[in-house]
């Protein structure tokens, strides 16, 4: 599959704090916590998307080396 049109990844300050809070009516860990968070913003979520898409359409990890 060719990918017409690859988006660039969204770029932020390495001294970024996600502010992120854990659900109340069970157990989650901090990072699903955040991960959950990162994937609120629209252009990561995009930008994951666009990344899972290309690995699961990528001929090259089903050939043998």
């Amino acid at each position: 599959m060719k990918f017409d049109k690859v988006t660039k990844s969204p770029v932020f300050p390495a001294d970024h704090k996600w502010q992120f809070e854990k659900r109340k009516d069970g157990y989650e860990s901090d990072i699903t916590a955040l991960v959950r968070r990162l994937l609120e913003d629209e252009s990561i979520r995009e930008d994951q998307r666009a990344a899972w898409e290309r690995w699961r359409n990528d001929n090259s990890v089903l050939k043998n080396s």
